[in-house]
């Protein structure tokens, strides 16, 4: 019988990849029952690995505080030394927790604690280094041009490097999240920092207070583009793993996490045309219809690809908004808040896309889309 230590001999002695380690782990030792008629396979993202995952996450957490507390007992008040120390402890965990048992919610928090500690030693050393005190006036801070460009650059390129060296060695799927938001933090840095510049180059002129919301709303763009790169990535794995048997399936699901706010805010602010400065928003006629059809476009775009994870936030703040003004004048005649209405709508769509997804899946996108699309996407079970 195949068991999980010929699977790793196998890997060591380079006859598998790790991914292919991963496949048969799902298809042989752990395999999924064919679902009964009428039920459906839903969206397999497999965070939590059992009953026994959840005791060793919570031994995990526990021995983690404990270490914390008592190497501060014993180095004193020394961040850099301390969050050091502790992640090398965290990397020894999993080496036992990941690299052999694969554990996934405990490895999950042991790779989040691992970039913690990576982002404490780093911000600390690059704080001490450059002699950087951060200013309470946000406007100062690009006085600070020189060590700003230089720190963000260290603080964002250590963050990926070790994203990378933790997924590299581990293959644990949240780190595609954590490159994605390191990768994009760097994006929002140098694109400050190149209109920085052209402002005291003389290239760019300094807006006028009337000019502030404009300018605003076109910083949007950034946001948008790193958002549509991400999910264009997310939906790329997903095409390479379209049964989501792989661990680059779980890669997407972080990845569709992390790209929705990033498009869905944008969107709705270049869309509707709304007061980015104060908040304001108060959608005419015109904004509602447009607030529809981005509604529609991102409900059947996460069915196309099965993804409830870009749903959820659409859900969450497109809904909101536009149920709140559907719903607002019924409040009014009824007297019940219009916030128990929204949550009481929002959740009954929640609750019947949950429980239907693959129906309304085959109802919408399976009549829509030719079949040489349908053969890519992740297949329709009903």
């Amino acid at each position: 019988m195949l068991t999980r230590d010929h699977l790793e001999t196998a890997v060591q002695r380079g006859i598998i990849s790790d991914d292919q380690r991963d496949a048969l782990l799902n298809l042989t030792l752990a395999p999924k029952p064919r679902p009964a008629a009428g039920l459906s396979i839903d969206e397999n993202m497999q965070l939590v690995g059992g009953g026994n995952d959840l005791f060793v996450t919570i031994g995990v957490v526990l021995l983690g505080a404990g270490l914390y507390f008592a190497l501060f007992a014993v180095l004193g008040p020394q961040p850099l030394l301390l969050s050091v120390v502790m992640a090398a402890a965290l990397w020894l965990v999993a080496e036992f927790v990941t690299r052999l048992y694969r554990m996934r919610l405990s490895s999950t928090v042991i790779g989040v604690g691992f970039l913690v500690c990576v982002f404490v030693a780093l911000s600390t050393w690059i704080r001490s280094r450059y002699n950087l005190e951060i200013p309470d006036n946000p406007i100062q801070i690009f006085a600070m041009r020189t060590q700003i460009g230089t720190a963000g650059g260290l603080l964002g390129g250590g963050m990926i490097a070790a994203s990378i060296l933790w997924f590299w060695r581990f293959r644990v799927p949240i780190m595609a999240a954590a490159l994605a938001l390191s990768v994009t933090g760097l994006a929002f840095l140098f694109t400050a920092l190149f209109l920085y510049d052209g402002v005291t180059d003389g290239r760019i002129l300094l807006p006028t207070a009337e000019q502030i919301p404009d300018v605003i709303a076109q910083a949007l763009y950034m946001p948008l583009l790193c958002g549509l790169l991400i999910f264009g990535t997310g939906v790329a794995l997903d095409l390479h793993d379209r049964e989501r048997t792989t661990i680059w399936s779980d890669c997407a699901f972080w990845l569709h996490v992390i790209s929705a706010p990033l498009l869905v805010h944008p969107l709705f602010i270049l869309a509707t045309g709304q007061e980015v400065v104060f908040g304001e928003i108060e959608p005419g006629t015109g904004a509602m219809i447009g607030l529809a059809v981005l509604i529609a476009v991102f409900v059947y775009v996460a069915l196309a690809i099965d993804r409830r994870s870009l749903l959820i936030p659409t859900l969450a703040y497109f809904g909101s908004l536009g149920i709140y003004y559907l719903v607002n004048s019924a409040a009014n005649q009824t007297g019940i808040p219009p916030f128990a209405l929204i949550l009481v709508v929002t959740g009954a769509l929640i609750m019947i896309f949950g429980a239907g997804w693959q129906r309304i899946r085959n109802l919408i996108v399976a009549p829509t889309l030719p079949r040489s699309v349908l053969a890519k996407l992740p297949p329709i079970r009903v």
